[in-house]
């Protein structure tokens, strides 16, 4: 009797090759449950962009992320299930979409403002980089939260900074923190810069202009300077490309400063000990956005195509900055809250302060 019934149950659970043996249950990807909360997030970032087109769907996703990371109920599940999958799309997918951002740019479009402007362009960049840096290292921020907010300021928002990060390996919360931070500031320019227009002096070009060297996404910038009219528009968004080229060789600064020192740290340890794994001097994603650059730039893509390309980069950007702001913990935010206030704000007025003396003197 008991070998019949041992003989029964090792039939029912069952040696997989037995047949009739029931199969064990497939596990679930451990990514699975986070990246289906992104892609909702994703889902309701784009509701609320079409509800309020004023509202870039990359700004919508971020806050929703952050909303969602501490909205009771459903934050047990983001810290729990869901951690590795956003974490995935806060960097993975951040990567792929970078490298379509490529496909925006025309080294001909861009140069065909002229050198002058070029020059301005990469004048703010160096200034409100530099600036934005030693500011916060000055105010005592922790990790790479200076460095990271620096880039988003100076470069493209929230892509720089997880572009950047990629190189560095920062903490997670450093990453999310800069990006809240970044994200804040350019959703406020949407309201605060088109109230200058006529009080500055600037036509419409030159507000465009204004506006693409100062605001920090793509989508902010043209939210920002639509409101001033097609010219505006048209001058913002080869401004803002133009900034966006400096991603490339930012990335590969970083990268190298990055490798001098951890060789430096390395220097006088055993042969047995490691500094951990060096970044690539110019990491495959930049290499592939800066393949797409010359890819547009030969001018035989098909506007199909670019327009797919266009909405699959919002929308793995969307997913990405979801990812990113659900790891925004708001008390510890709230504990260097003035510090990071104080240099967002100083930032915004040395980028906003530099443009608009760079328009002013290149028009």
């Amino acid at each position: 009797m008991a070998l019949i019934s041992s003989r029964v149950r090792d039939h029912a659970v069952g040696d997989p090759g037995t047949p009739g043996a029931l199969k064990p249950p497939r596990k679930i990807p451990a990514s699975l449950p986070g990246l289906a909360m992104a892609a909702a997030g994703v889902a309701l970032a784009w509701a609320v962009h079409w509800l309020v087109p004023a509202v870039p769907m990359l700004t919508a996703a971020v806050v929703l992320g952050i909303a969602a990371a501490h909205t009771p109920g459903l934050r047990a599940r983001i810290r729990g299930t869901g951690r590795a999958g956003l974490t995935l799309a806060g960097k993975r997918l951040m990567r792929i979409g970078i490298v379509l951002l490529g496909l925006k740019l025309s080294l001909h479009d861009v140069l065909g403002l002229g050198w002058a402007t070029v020059v301005m362009v990469l004048a703010v960049v160096a200034a409100t980089f530099g600036g934005t840096l030693w500011l916060g290292r000055k105010l005592g921020l922790r990790g790479d939260q200076p460095l990271l907010i620096a880039t988003g300021y100076s470069i493209c928002g929230a892509s720089a900074i997880g572009a950047v990060s990629e190189v560095t390996g920062s903490d997670e919360e450093d990453v999310a923190t800069s990006v809240a931070l970044v994200t804040l500031c350019g959703t406020l320019a949407i309201a605060v810069l088109p109230l200058l227009h006529q009080p500055l002096g600037l036509d419409d070009a030159q507000f465009g202009r204004w506006v693409g060297a100062g605001v920090h996404d793509v989508g902010q910038v043209v939210a920002t300077a639509q409101t001033a009219g097609p010219d505006a528009l048209t001058d913002a968004v080869l401004v803002k490309l133009m900034r966006v080229a400096m991603l490339a060789p930012l990335v590969a600064a970083v990268a190298m400063s990055v490798r001098a020192r951890r060789a430096a740290a390395a220097t006088g340890k055993s042969t047995g000990e490691t500094s951990g794994k060096r970044p690539a001097l110019v990491p495959l994603f930049v290499l592939g956005f800066l393949a797409m650059v010359a890819v547009r730039s030969t001018g035989q893509v098909p506007g199909g195509v670019l327009d797919v390309a266009q909405h699959t980069q919002e929308l793995l950007l969307a997913a990405a900055l979801f990812g990113l702001g659900s790891a925004v913990h708001l008390p510890s935010l709230v504990r260097t809250g003035g510090r990071v206030a104080a240099l967002g704000l100083s930032s915004w007025v040395v980028i906003a302060g530099a443009s608009y003396v760079g328009v002013l003197l290149t028009t």
